[in-house]
């Protein structure tokens, strides 16, 4: 892992069997499947649901000030814990979690490369005991919205041609021939990309193992559709959490700063009167 830009964002399987019940280190799982945890987990992690816990549930937006500080003290997470966070889908929800920690500006925040899925397969322990940590004191920053884009902010580049935009869905998603993928209910109007993005999966960033590529084969995965950190970028895709997992490598792997996430993504644009959309393979390259 030591060639990426930022190799202490990430520890491995093996870091995390021999940390995890370090005093100082919080262990969190979050699953698109969010039943996965309870029925086994890594030793001493807590789990979190994307769907209740790190969004706020009457307005669509991510956790408020008040509300993330409020689930950090509850999960017995202080300002200084080291906080591991990994799930299911090679981290797709794990990465959404720590892109709002970062929002709020907590400093150790990590991913456990691979996943759960790595876990699983290198057999290690699973525990269905779900812990239930003394409460912390915990203050929050921000929110730092330097990490995240609006509608009117991708509007904008998009009529300037000033980012990179890049779709992180599936081809069948990108292209508009399905809407979202199977079983997953938020949806969208029409289906289709916002115009001139680029088709770059979120997947292919992904060994089969769940571990992220190597450096070199990321720049090369990014650099091919013009994606070079030479101009900044925004990454998205239905609801932000795989553009959350692009941001990460984006940012923290391959050292890109100007990248953000705009979480309003393809249910937001796909639902607008009157925003332009194409459909069928990937724009020529801009």
């Amino acid at each position: 892992m030591a060639d990426y830009a930022h190799p202490e964002t990430l520890v491995s399987t093996d870091w995390v069997a021999q940390h995890s019940k370090d005093p100082n280190v919080r262990v969190v799982e979050v699953d698109v499947d969010t039943n996965a945890y309870k029925e086994g987990h890594a030793p001493g992690a807590i789990g979190w649901a994307w769907n209740s816990q790190l969004c706020d549930t009457v307005k669509r937006d991510i956790l408020s000030k008040a509300q993330f500080e409020k689930l950090m003290a509850e999960s017995g997470v202080s300002n200084d814990t080291a906080v591991v966070l990994y799930g299911d889908n090679n981290n797709w929800f794990a990465a959404w979690a720590l892109w709002q920690m970062k929002m709020y500006g907590h400093k150790d925040v990590r991913l456990m490369n691979g996943g759960r899925k790595k876990w699983l397969a290198e057999g290690r322990e699973v525990s269905t005991d779900i812990p239930t940590p003394a409460k912390a004191t915990y203050k929050a920053t921000g929110p730092d919205n330097s990490l995240r884009t609006f509608l009117d902010q991708v509007q904008a580049a998009l009529a300037a041609r000033s980012h990179a935009m890049v779709d992180v869905r599936s081809p069948q998603e990108f292209t508009g021939e399905i809407l979202a993928p199977p079983g997953l209910p938020e949806t969208c109007q029409r289906g289709g990309h916002i115009p001139h993005a680029r088709n770059i999966p979120w997947g292919k960033a992904c060994n089969e193992d769940g571990t992220f590529k190597s450096a070199t084969d990321l720049k090369a995965l990014y650099s091919t559709e013009g994606v070079d950190g030479s101009k900044p970028v925004i990454a998205y895709c239905r609801i932000g959490e795989r553009s959350s997992h692009t941001w990460f490598v984006l940012k923290y792997l391959l050292g890109y700063d100007r990248v953000v996430n705009y979480d309003g993504s393809w249910t937001e644009w796909g639902n607008l009167v009157g925003a332009p959309v194409e459909r069928g393979a990937s724009a020529a390259k801009a």
